[in-house]
Parts: structure tokens; C-alpha cells; sequence
């Protein structure tokens, strides 16, 4: 074999593996990409049940998400143990970006303290993503209790004592610190019932079960407005905007009552932080929209937002915030 022989089939190799090669890079670029977040329906666990708070303002957001993700939002009402139940559920999922929570004050902070064995750790086994909204909470009665006041409420109680029960939306929930608190700066009694929802609550209002209770606007107004009960005061510092005819607390002689109910989206622990930023982003993005503010407005619900970080801090001051209060007025579950 000559010289020119050999350098003729070294160059016909050498085109036969570039056409190969490039053949190769053509139907890799033909063929379909791996799947990225999300290639499948996305859970958002609400610990509480339909009609609640995070509930309402979970569904308002899912049905903006799944548009922005191309993927439907699933929500999953998991009610239990005053919002233990469906949130421990989802500290112990799959980090995967396909199951989130929605859940409040209570399961997220206040009962870190307030339970001697809690079966999952918000701060370690959840990661935060956004504080989503939050909301006043409205003293309330029934109409036709004859208590058309706050002071009046008190003074009921303290002459009445033992025969007074109060609702909440579970054990260790803002709608429950609220009143314990207020029984501790007033020297009043009553019992806590606690329900699974604070539609539960108000209905435990309406049909006798108990006399009172400090929950959520968006259960209390609609009964308000149907001249079924009577709004005595409003937990927040200021007065709500979308309630401005509902005086606060300190109006009512109580300055050191304070609160508001919130409510913040969470993952998963081990989730990728390029998940929980996009899914921050778009629920800041959502949030934004004019038709979502007048939705949630509607439900007594001011949207917040803000980054994950904020939520992060925000959690850890409401956990300096609310630790001395509970220790306070000695409330403790096993």
C-alpha cells in the first residue's frame, strides 16, 4: 500500500467521523429536553379546613400559579391538632418542589413553645418561601348577647364567671393567645373550645356552643353584615382599613393586646433553593395584581410578600415576640 493510498483512507476516516459526530450533535438537538420544575401537578397542604383563612388565600394564589407554572396547583385541607397535623405532614415530605404548605402563627411558631413534644420542627424541618397575607383579628358575639362593647364583654364575664366559653381556630393559635391574654390583663375565665377552622368557630357562636371568640375577619364580617353577631374590637395596633368602623383594642382599654393572624408559604427542608426562589417570585408576582388584591381585600386579607429571607426573620421576631407571652399565662400541651 502506497503512501498516497494510506493518506486517502486517513482523510475519508477522518470526514466519515466528523459526518458521525456531527450527525450526532443534529439529533441531540432534535431530541426533547429533560424535564424541568415543575413536570407535574404541585401540592400546597392547608392545615386547616375549607373556608379557613389559609385555606381562602391558598386557593386565591393557586388558581394565578398553576397559570404562571403551566402546571395545576393542587390544594389538600389536612386539618388536625390546631394545624399540627398537615403541617408535621409536610416537614416529613420529599424535598422534591412538589409539596408545599400554607400554615399560620400557631403550627409555625407558637407551638414550638407551647408543646413539650411537638412531631416536627418548623424552623429546622421546613424551609420559609413567603409571608403570603395577614389579617385582624375581630372580637365577636352574637347579636343578640346583649354585650354591645368590649368592656361589656369583660364585665360579663367577671360577673358571670365559669359560664363563659370562647372559641378558636385550634390549640396555640393567635385566635386562642389573643383571649388568654386578655383574660390574664382582665382577671376574667372562660373555657377554649378549639375547632378546626374558624368557620367552625363562628358557628360554635351562632348556635350557643360558646359566647365569644377572636378570629379572623373574613369569618366574622359576613355574620356582622347579616345581623348575626356583633364585631366588639379588632387585635391589630391600628384599625384595619377594610374594617374601619371596628375599634382596636387599645380603644377599648387594652393597650397591650396586639396581634395580627398571618400567613406564610413553607417547603420542605431539604427542597432546592432555585424552587423555593421561583416559587417566591411568582407568588410576589401574584400577589401584585390588582385582580388579587381586590380578591383577598374582599376576604378581609392584606396581601404581603417579600423575600424568603423576610419571612425567615420575620418568624424568628415573632418567636421572640410571642415566647415571653406564653410562658406568661403558663400555657403548655403535652
Amino acid at each position: 500500500m502506497t503512501t498516497q493510498t494510506l493518506m486517502k483512507m486517513l482523510t475519508l476516516r477522518k470526514l466519515f467521523q466528523l459526518f458521525v459526530a456531527g450527525t450526532l450533535t443534529c439529533l441531540v438537538g432534535l431530541a426533547p429536553a429533560q424535564p424541568t420544575w415543575p413536570s407535574k401537578p404541585v401540592r400546597i397542604v392547608v392545615p386547616y379546613g375549607p373556608g379557613s383563612s389559609p385555606d381562602v388565600i391558598a386557593r386565591i394564589v393557586a388558581d394565578k400559579l398553576s397559570q404562571r407554572l403551566g402546571q395545576a396547583v393542587i390544594i389538600e385541607n389536612r386539618p388536625g391538632a390546631g394545624g399540627n397535623t398537615g403541617s408535621g405532614v409536610v416537614a416529613k415530605s420529599a424535598g422534591d418542589g412538589y409539596t408545599f404548605l400554607i400554615s399560620t402563627n400557631g403550627p409555625l411558631v407558637y407551638n414550638t413553645v407551647i408543646y413539650k413534644k411537638l412531631s416536627y420542627d418548623p424552623f429546622t424541618e421546613l424551609k420559609p418561601v413567603i409571608l403570603a397575607g395577614g389579617q385582624a383579628n375581630v372580637c365577636a358575639v352574637r347579636a343578640d348577647s346583649g354585650i354591645t362593647s368590649l368592656a361589656g364583654l369583660i364585665d360579663a364575664m367577671k360577673k358571670n364567671p365559669g359560664k363563659f366559653n370562647f372559641s378558636s381556630t385550634g390549640v396555640g393559635s393567635l385566635s386562642q393567645l389573643g383571649v388568654e391574654l386578655l383574660k390574664v390583663k382582665t382577671d376574667t375565665f372562660a373555657v377554649h373550645i378549639p375547632y378546626a377552622s374558624s368557620p367552625l368557630a363562628i358557628t360554635a357562636i351562632l348556635q350557643g356552643d360558646v359566647q365569644f371568640a377572636c378570629v379572623p375577619a373574613v369569618a366574622v364580617i359576613p355574620q356582622v353584615k347579616a345581623g348575626k353577631m356583633r364585631a366588639l374590637a379588632v387585635s391589630t395596633a391600628k384599625r384595619s382599613q377594610l374594617t374601619p368602623d371596628i375599634p382596636t383594642m387599645k380603644e377599648a382599654g387594652l393597650p397591650e393586646i396586639e396581634s395580627t393572624a398571618w400567613m406564610a408559604l413553607m417547603a420542605p427542608a431539604s427542597t432546592p433553593q432555585d424552587i423555593v426562589l421561583r416559587m417566591n417570585q411568582e407568588i410576589n408576582a401574584i400577589l401584585a395584581l390588582p385582580d388579587v388584591k381586590d380578591k383577598l381585600h374582599a376576604q378581609y386579607m392584606e396581601p404581603l410578600g417579600g423575600s424568603v429571607e423576610d419571612l425567615q426573620k420575620f418568624m424568628q421576631q415573632e418567636l421572640r415576640t410571642m415566647t415571653p407571652i406564653i410562658r406568661r399565662i403558663g400555657l403548655t400541651m403535652e
